[in-house]
């Protein structure tokens, strides 16, 4: 019998060999898409599900890719010849809700969005608010180690997951982490699998780190710059006086530009930049006049709002920049962070690659934690040869500068090449065993995060 036919003698109709699905599962949001079609997607419902495809996977040698919403930008989720795509995004309960503990527990496929509307009800919420937050899962935050746009104050993924449910590669079901706000027994794996990309385990459930809802008032902040250093010096200047804002985000004069095109807003003043500020809670109003107060003194144009209504809607324009930049074109969106402090040099090495390579990358940061999405934009299907030496660059300068390859979007298979630059050999050698210990067939994700080469 053929893997198919026991997926499909075993599953019963969740095993799905449509083209368009197959099709589909080839690609995420990165713009990468595997040579060709996977063997059948899963739509698992159960953790009973995922163990079954898994046993069937090892019995057969068989590779796996776990898919949630597939919005990832590193090509982590994409599929090919002869894979089992095994989709956890039908797994989308909320399973339990302890107000009094701060914590919840939830199934991988549920959005986040989705998650903190339910979460609202009885007063907490969980913080990681990925620009992606309507369409993007929780799972999917977990094996990428997501951030966000509120991550500076309130911490990324890793800061909120108490625990872990974990399907091995054989089909064994482990439980990791803990419930308590306190607990050191054995080493961390659950902080290990957060990030780990579908290698380690599929992640079937969750036990998250919640939040009581903010109280007191929120005020949104833009300031405009007459360059992009500028403003990222000035934001550099807010961390460093002592201010946590709970948003701050910036945008070059070309995601400000292409932003106003998409919405259909007046254009704003050729090379301008963006600072977009919120703070919250009951020191909101003080905070934001520090906030004022610097961002002035760094030559910025500012203007403050403490009405909620028009603070989401100045959100709302950060929020769109990846459907305007895609709007341009084909795009490859980066993500390298870098120290606070060294933005604007990191600004500077951006400019000095688009001169080098005769490019245009329109960029936008989180510039309360140092994260940057530099953008390529091109009009070919796949990602040409100048770009990735273009790229290439790009990273190095990051590491150079203190920083890392990926803030919150992963490896995936399109920054493998360069991790072991970044980690040393030493370290390289040891994560790819620590691998072959959850997985020794390496039947999950081949081919992800390390390179063979």
């Amino acid at each position: 019998m053929s893997v198919l036919e026991t997926l499909r003698s075993e599953l019963g109709d969740i095993v799905d060999t449509s083209a368009v699905t197959l099709e589909a599962a080839r690609a995420d949001r990165s713009g990468h898409r595997s040579a060709a079609r996977p063997l059948a997607v899963v739509h698992a419902r159960t953790v009973d599900d995922v163990q079954r495809t898994m046993r069937i996977a090892s019995a057969t040698r068989t590779a796996v890719v776990v898919r949630g919403a597939g919005t990832g930008l590193a090509g982590a989720a994409n599929a090919g010849h002869g894979q089992i795509v095994l989709s956890t995004a039908r797994m989308d309960r909320l399973v339990e809700v302890r107000p009094d503990d701060l914590l919840a527990v939830v199934e991988p496929g549920i959005l986040n969005a989705t998650l903190n509307a339910q979460l609202a009800e009885h007063g907490v919420w969980w913080a990681p608010d990925p620009a992606s937050r309507d369409i993007s899962t929780v799972g999917g935050n977990i094996a990428t180690g997501a951030g966000g746009l509120l991550c500076a104050k309130y911490g990324v993924v890793r800061d909120a997951v108490l625990g872990v449910d974990l399907v091995l590669a054989d089909g064994r079901l482990l439980h990791l982490g803990h419930r308590t706000v306190k607990g050191v027994t054995g080493l961390d794996l659950t902080a290990l699998v957060i990030g780990s990309e579908g290698r380690l385990g599929v992640v079937v459930g969750a036990t998250l780190k919640l939040r009581r809802l903010v109280e007191g008032d929120v005020c949104a902040i833009t300031a405009s710059f007459d360059s992009v250093t500028a403003a990222a010096a000035a934001s550099a200047t807010v961390t460093a006086v002592g201010v946590q804002p709970a948003i701050m985000e910036l945008m070059d004069a070309r995601s400000l530009a292409a932003v106003h095109d998409l919405l259909d807003l007046p254009a704003p003043r050729a090379g301008t930049a963006q600072l977009t500020v919120q703070t919250d809670g009951p020191s909101a109003r003080e905070e934001a006049a520090r906030v004022v107060e610097v961002l002035r003194s760094g030559g910025g144009r500012v203007v403050m709002t403490d009405d909620r209504a028009e603070g989401e809607r100045l959100l709302g324009i950060r929020r769109a920049v990846h459907p305007a930049l895609k709007a341009l074109g084909t795009t490859l969106i980066e993500d390298v962070a870098v120290p606070r402090s060294a933005m604007p040099a990191m600004f500077d090495e951006i400019s000095r690659i688009e001169e080098a390579y005769g490019l245009v990358i329109p960029t936008v940061a989180h510039a309360g934690d140092g994260n940057l999405h530099p953008t390529f934009i091109f009009e070919e299907d796949e990602v040409p040869e100048r770009i990735w030496s273009a790229a290439s660059e790009l990273f190095r300068a990051a590491i150079r500068l203190g920083g890392t390859l990926s803030g919150e979007h992963g490896i995936g298979m399109l920054k493998s090449r360069w991790l072991a630059e970044e980690l040393g050999e030493d370290q390289w050698q040891l994560q790819r065993q620590i691998v072959r210990v959850f997985d020794p067939l390496e039947i999950l994700n081949p081919g992800k995060v390390f390179a063979d080469d």
